[in-house]
């Protein structure tokens, strides 16, 4: 079973997500959007296609939890389901719940050094 594909995302805490967004754009060239992240759109034809989200996130936010990390790393994978089954089979640390949207499916599975990893299944064709 093929597990992870890709990264999807990073994603950290900041005091200030719109202050810091900009510093990223005026010094780094980051194209920051109005929702407050930047899109990294990579492959091409004869290629798997796909992209990497960078977004901070409100200091006080709470969907890093139960992670005790400032940062999530979210990794694009190939079969949700088949991966989460494996992830407990193997004694990992996997949140009960999922979370679908029209960016796709989403599960989490907390490491052994408590971080909050997620785990995306993109919407087919992407």
């Amino acid at each position: 079973m093929k597990r992870v594909t890709g990264i999807g995302g990073i994603f950290f805490k900041a005091k200030d997500p719109a202050a810091l967004g900009a510093w990223y754009r005026d010094h780094l060239g980051l194209d920051v959007t109005d929702w407050g992240g930047a899109v990294f759109e990579w492959g091409g034809d004869g290629s798997q296609k796909g992209m990497t989200l960078w977004s901070a996130f409100k200091s006080d936010t709470t969907y890093l939890e139960p992670g005790t990390a400032s940062f999530m790393v979210n990794f694009r994978v190939a079969d949700l389901d088949a991966l989460l089954a494996a992830l407990r089979a193997e004694g990992c640390n996997v949140e009960a719940r999922t979370d679908e949207s029209e960016q796709g499916r989403f599960g989490w599975v907390i490491d052994p050094e408590g971080n909050k990893v997620e785990l995306w299944e993109p919407p087919p064709g992407q």
